[in-house]
């Protein structure tokens, strides 16, 4: 059985990360395993996979930015706003010039409103919305706050757009292509996506299937931790009241989550700080 930590795939196409989940339980030899942020069946790239304790982290985990290589497709709209869904309309792009989709981009950039597309997995009075758009219901989705940090241009070939784009947790690339096309007036769907980066784990951290296969990479759930949150290093006293889901005075870093090592640099814990103390939001010994 594979050790407590996360393993960093470059998820190929086509498959859902329910898919990855299940291969990666066969190729770790356990059941304990997760995934921190869902990669659509289209896209490729960074899938964050928690194995043991460590899937005690992925929530937290699913939280941080993301970096995305886009391709939009401007003049075709689809039921899905990706090149998955079913054709809805086309328009001609002629008229459309470099310095209107570098506006239109721009108001896409900064902290925005956005509307999930209706096959997503939001849930409406508790059901998936996509599995409601799928059996032809109409879903209305409130707008959501998300935060696109940068929204950077590749290149523009014709109606194809290629941008590299950080964002916050939560914003959708489809939603993007969707709004960036109804802003010029002729649609526009996403037609790739590559996720480059989730939090501080990357491409040059990432392993194919196969490759795992062979090999098992495993980042030691206390690399993890201290790769991906603020770093809080306690004595014995202070080991001892975290291990047993005590709270500590506040260290001053930060809400958090913050990852809590004991004398010998073991992982004890998360906690987020509430004024004056921290408090626990995992306990990774005992």
């Amino acid at each position: 059985m594979t050790e407590s930590g996360l393993i960093i795939v470059d998820k190929p196409a086509d498959w859902t990360s329910h898919d990855v989940v299940g291969k990666m339980r066969r190729i770790a030899g356990t059941r304990r395993v997760g995934h921190a942020g869902t990669l659509d069946p289209m896209a490729t790239g960074v899938l964050v996979i928690g194995v043991e304790k460590a899937t005690r982290l992925l929530g937290h985990l699913a939280l941080t930015e993301k970096v995305y290589e886009a391709t939009i497709r401007l003049g075709v709209t689809t039921n899905t706003d990706d090149a998955e869904g079913e054709v809805t309309a086309t328009f001609p792009t002629d008229s459309v010039t470099p310095e209107a989709v570098r506006k239109g981009i721009e108001a896409l950039t900064g902290r925005i409103m956005q509307v999930p597309p209706q096959v997503s997995a939001i849930k409406v009075n508790g059901e998936r919305a996509y599995k409601r758009a799928r059996a032809g219901e109409e879903v209305e989705l409130a707008a959501r706050p998300v935060t696109v940090h940068d929204f950077d241009v590749a290149a523009i070939d014709g109606p194809e757009i290629r941008a590299t784009i950080r964002c916050s947790s939560g914003t959708y690339i489809r939603a993007l292509a969707r709004d960036l096309g109804a802003a010029l007036g002729v649609g526009g769907h996403l037609t790739a996506l590559r996720r480059n980066r989730v939090g501080p784990y990357d491409l040059s951290l990432a392993r194919t299937i196969d490759e795992l296969a062979a090999d098992c990479v495993v980042l030691p759930i206390a690399e993890a931790v201290s790769a991906a949150f603020p770093r809080r290093d306690v004595g014995a006293d202070e080991a001892r009241i975290i291990s047993h889901g005590g709270r500590l005075p506040s260290a001053g870093l930060g809400a958090g989550p913050i990852g809590v090592f004991g004398p010998e640099g073991e992982l004890l814990a998360l906690v987020e700080e509430q004024g004056r103390s921290a408090k626990p939001l995992a306990v990774f010994v005992g």
